[in-house]
This record gives structure tokens, C-alpha cells and sequence, in this order.
């Protein structure tokens, strides 16, 4: 039998699992974010495929989602919630003859040997479906690398099968933003170097690409566009690479000592996750968004892994001093991360 790697997608996971508390909303457009009131300042965690319809994103203030969809109903986010359903479906996965690396709430690869990844596929939605009333779609491959980008043509609620003999047919004219690992602004120099797709990108110079996006991160982007990817799923299971914290502020803020005092509170709360997590932090993040939505985030490593208060405290104080000083401020956040293993 054959190697396969599946890709289990859960699709719109936080709005389903809001509609499965709350059967009334199927059909409706459903945003999820913050505390659920779109008159403060937010952000978008999660949109129903009904709200997206109208244009809205995860990541999208909740006013503008608000604006694009005023019929819709919000709701906030209740991490918790997700986290069970979450555990039941990789359970469910589990149950299956295949090695299950989790990714996520909403996501796990599989590795399995099989003569038939789709009849395989097909039961898995069967089974997610029957036992957590969820939908999910799932991509099969060759490698994780193509079987995660396959999930995307099988949503929702489909499977979709990428391997090395249809990768260039399927893949060869796409932009390079379609590739895993691939954002926007790596899009963007991409485009400056004349590499528009994912042709461009697989025939592209090595040696340029590092020249522009480093030594390691430069050539690892043309493998990418090659198809190239791991074979291996790890049992693994997962666990959070960090822990963070963050505050909208309604009215921005602007004084320095005011911005120090919330970075304060905000990194304490840090340092409490990350003692209740039981890993010391081995790097500490701040997120600074500027009105009216310019978001940048600056990091420093710690001199040694540590799950003190303040360590962590003044660790997020000096990283927050390398930010302009004077800019209007609407939001804040701290991140612990967690060392490799």
C-alpha cells in the first residue's frame, strides 16, 4: 500500500461550533471577535461562510466587519469552547489508523498507508461528522506541503487530491501568495524580482532569492515552489509555541507612561500564562498597533529561559522602547514564547 499524508480541515470552526450552541443562527451570517460588540474597537477571530459573502475577514476590525455586514450577529470569542469541541474532533481522528499531527484547533495532518486515500477521506468526514456534528474538508498528497494546499481547493466541506503528477497543471500559474509560508509582503518582493508565480518561483535563481531574503529563507522558497515537503507525520501532540496577551483601546493612547503601565499589566498576565503552562519563555514579543491600523512587533531573546514575572516584565519594556515614542496607540500586546524542542 501507498504512503499518504491527508490534511483534515475543519471548516469555519469557531462559527460552527458558535452555531452548534446556538442551532437558531444556522443560515445566518455569524462574526466572532473580541467581546462580541462591534461599537468597540476589535478584530474579526472568525466569519460564517454566509458573512463572508459580504466581503468580511478574519483579522478585519469588527466596525468595518459591522459596516460590510450590519444584519450580522456577533458574538465574542470563547477560547475555552473551542478548545473542547477541538479536543473531541482530534479524538475522533485519532480513532483512525494513521499517525495524527495536530496543528491546531481546526487542523491535524494524517499519515497513513492505504489503496484508497479518497474512500479513507470520505469516512473521515463521515465519522467527524456523525460523532461532533462538524464538517471538515480534507486534503490528500504526497507530502504535507501539498496536502495542506489541497485542502484549500476541497473547501468546503470536499476533498482534493495534490500530488507530484498534477502539481504543475494545478499549481504552475498561480500567484506565489498561493503557496504555503507565502504572505503578502513576501509576495510583494517576490513580485520586485519578477518571480509572479509559482513558475517564476520554481525556475528562479537561488542565489538571488538570498541576495533579497536571506541565505536560508531565500532557497527554501523556491523547494516550496517546487512542491517540495516533508513525508513524515509526527504523533506529536501539540502544544502552543507561545502564550499572549492584548488590549484594544477604545480611545488611543498616546502618553508614554501610560503605554509603559499597559505593557506592565499586559506582560504579568504573560508571565501568569506561562507559569500555569509549567515552560519558561524564552523570547518575549510586544505588538503595537498604530492608529489608525499600522501594526508592527518587535522581539528579544532572553539570556536564559525563564518563567519570572519580572524578567519577563522588563524584557517587554525594553522591546517596547524600540518603538517610535508620541504615536496615537489603539492597541497593545505582549507574547512569551516558548523555547524549541
Amino acid at each position: 500500500m501507498a504512503a499518504w499524508i491527508l490534511h483534515v480541515d475543519l471548516d469555519q470552526f469557531i462559527a460552527a461550533v458558535e452555531v452548534l450552541r446556538r442551532p437558531e443562527l444556522r443560515g445566518k451570517p455569524v462574526i466572532v471577535g473580541g467581546n462580541g460588540d462591534p461599537t468597540r474597537r476589535s478584530v474579526v477571530a472568525t466569519a460564517s461562510y454566509e458573512a463572508r459573502e459580504f466581503g468580511v475577514g478574519s483579522g478585519m476590525p469588527m466596525r468595518l466587519a459591522a459596516r460590510k455586514c450590519p444584519d450580522a450577529v456577533f458574538l465574542p470569542h470563547d477560547a475555552p469552547a473551542y478548545e473542547a469541541v477541538s479536543a473531541d474532533v482530534m479524538a475522533v481522528l485519532r480513532s483512525f489508523d494513521a499517525v495524527v499531527e495536530v496543528l491546531g484547533w481546526d487542523e491535524a495532518f494524517l499519515g497513513m498507508s492505504t489503496e484508497d486515500p479518497w474512500a479513507v477521506a470520505r469516512e473521515i468526514q463521515r465519522v467527524v461528522r456523525e460523532r461532533t456534528s462538524l464538517s471538515c474538508s480534507v486534503g490528500i498528497g504526497d507530502n504535507t506541503l501539498r496536502a495542506k494546499l489541497a485542502t484549500g481547493f476541497a473547501k468546503p466541506a470536499g476533498v482534493y487530491e495534490l500530488t507530484r503528477d498534477n502539481w504543475v497543471a494545478v499549481m504552475a500559474d498561480r500567484p506565489t501568495e498561493a503557496l504555503w509560508g507565502i504572505g503578502r509582503k513576501t509576495a510583494r518582493k517576490l513580485s520586485e524580482l519578477g518571480y509572479l508565480t509559482v513558475a517564476d518561483l520554481a525556475r528562479a535563481d537561488p542565489e538571488v532569492l538570498a541576495a533579497r531574503l536571506g541565505p536560508t529563507i531565500g532557497p527554501w522558497l523556491r523547494t516550496v515552489a517546487l512542491g517540495a515537503g516533508s513525508t513524515t507525520v509526527r504523533s506529536t501532540p501539540w502544544t502552543a509555541r507561545s502564550r499572549s496577551r492584548e488590549t484594544t483601546f477604545q480611545e488611543d493612547l498616546v502618553a508614554p507612561d501610560e503605554v509603559a503601565a499597559q505593557v506592565s499589566e499586559l506582560a504579568r498576565r504573560v508571565a501568569q500564562d506561562v507559569l500555569t503552562e509549567g515552560r519558561p519563555a524564552a523570547r518575549v514579543a510586544v505588538k503595537v498597533r498604530f492608529a489608525p491600523f499600522f501594526t508592527h512587533t518587535r522581539s528579544m531573546t532572553l539570556a536564559a529561559p525563564t518563567s519570572d514575572a519580572a524578567a519577563i516584565e522588563d524584557a517587554a519594556l525594553t522591546v517596547l522602547a524600540r518603538f517610535a515614542a508620541n504615536r496615537p496607540i489603539r492597541l497593545l500586546g505582549v507574547r512569551a514564547e516558548f523555547p524549541a524542542d
